[in-house]
């Protein structure tokens, strides 16, 4: 059998997306590859095939799971996303109590017996999006019920993004800027809107000050340097983004070339926060425009679905884990040209690491799972005899 024969077959849901996965995780392969040299002799005793073997194995696990949540019909996310909602929470409030700390945040959480740790905040992130998705669409024709729709949408992004927010701000307030333009785009009234906004930065000033009379720094400490570094202080991240500038300056227009880079000696994470400055440094500013248009295109294909979407549960899910990915992956490159401070976040499917590659790859999956049902009611629509899976909303 043919490749063209094989591909069509087996890789359902929108060809272009499943073009703009293959192509990110090229990038991912040798930018971590390269980045990673200073960890091998530092960890490894020189041994620089540790990290890539590793990073093959997990990105190989994230497209399997991007392969299997692809096949899985829509609707049973929208059952699912409950359960999901209730044990992220669970998870979320594990993690800051017994979660492994770093840098002052307990962000992880270390599986018993496996000594694996997951992010438990990327999979809040899957979570709210999804019972976001079903709770808009279900309720669509109460949207303005504010006692009945808006609270069952508020509560839970307040929960979850206030349970994320000590550990880990920029993700809550990326998650929270997602699930606000998911409201609008699911016609939540503005004024709604305004005032779950105003509850948010109520919510993470009283939060602060709470810290700040009680002397407990913390991550607030953190923020505030990560801030006074973004308008010239001088502390660790203004070195980072030192550093990533020289990487963006030398790259050029056509970069050093793969392995060719010197700023992954100096920059503290190269090969996950800074992935993008040592992208452009060894790719120049077309490698970096590629891969900034293969996320902008993920965002004008997630739209082509939308339109073509019957279900108003799968357009929402479509484009709210597409808009939190993207969101994601600007911060990302954001921080590497100094647009914004710096955050930790990593640019999706291409940094390093475990858990956010995995969950990375569900989000894909479900995205492809909406494009795949489109392409069936299409066939249908051709050739009336082709039997459809049954696809409802509840």
């Amino acid at each position: 059998m043919r490749l063209k024969e094989i591909l069509p077959k087996y890789f359902k849901g929108d060809r272009v997306i499943w073009g703009v996965i293959f192509l990110l995780s090229i990038f991912s392969l040798l930018a971590v590859y390269s980045s990673t040299g200073t960890l091998a002799y530092k960890y490894q005793e020189g041994n620089t095939a540790y990290y890539i073997v590793k990073h093959f194995v997990l990105l190989v696990a994230g497209l399997g799971i991007i392969f299997i949540t692809h096949l899985i019909p829509f609707k049973y996310y929208s059952r699912l996303s409950q359960l999901f909602l209730y044990l992220s929470i669970f998870l979320l409030a594990i993690t800051l109590v017994m979660g492994t700390s770093l840098n002052q945040a307990s962000r992880w959480l270390t599986l018993p017996g496996l000594g694996f740790t997951i992010q438990t905040s990327d999979f809040a992130k899957l979570a709210l999006i999804m019972y976001l998705a079903r709770v808009l669409s279900l309720r669509q024709n109460k949207i303005s019920d504010f006692n009945g729709v808006f609270v069952s949408l508020i509560l839970p992004i307040v929960i979850v993004c206030g349970l994320i927010m000590p550990a880990n701000l920029s993700t809550a307030l990326i998650l929270f800027a997602s699930s606000f333009l998911l409201m609008f785009i699911g016609r939540v009234k503005v004024r709604y809107l305004f005032g779950i906004g105003f509850v948010g930065i109520l919510i993470i000033a009283l939060i602060i000050a709470g810290v700040i009379i009680t002397g407990k720094e913390g991550r607030v400490g953190t923020w505030q340097n990560r801030i006074e570094s973004y308008f010239g202080g001088e502390n660790e991240d203004n070195y980072q983004i030192e550093q990533s500038k020289i990487a963006i300056a030398t790259g050029g227009i056509f970069g050093k070339g793969p392995g060719n880079s010197t700023q992954r000696n100096f920059l503290p994470h190269p090969y996950s926060d800074f992935i993008y400055a040592i992208i452009i440094e060894e790719y120049g500013f077309f490698g970096g425009i590629i891969v900034l248009f293969l996320y902008l295109f993920l965002l004008y294909r997630a739209g082509v679905i939308v339109r073509k979407c019957r279900r108003t549960f799968a357009a929402f899910l479509a484009i709210g884990l597409t808009l939190s990915l993207v969101f994601q992956a600007m911060i990302n490159m954001g921080v590497a040209v100094h647009l914004f401070p710096v955050t930790g976040q990593t640019l999706p499917l291409v940094s390093m690491g475990g858990s956010s590659i995995l969950f990375t790859g569900v989000a894909f999956g479900i995205i492809l799972s909406v494009s795949r049902s489109i392409e069936k009611n299409e066939e249908l629509i051709i050739n009336p005899r082709i039997q459809t899976e049954g696809e409802t909303e509840e």
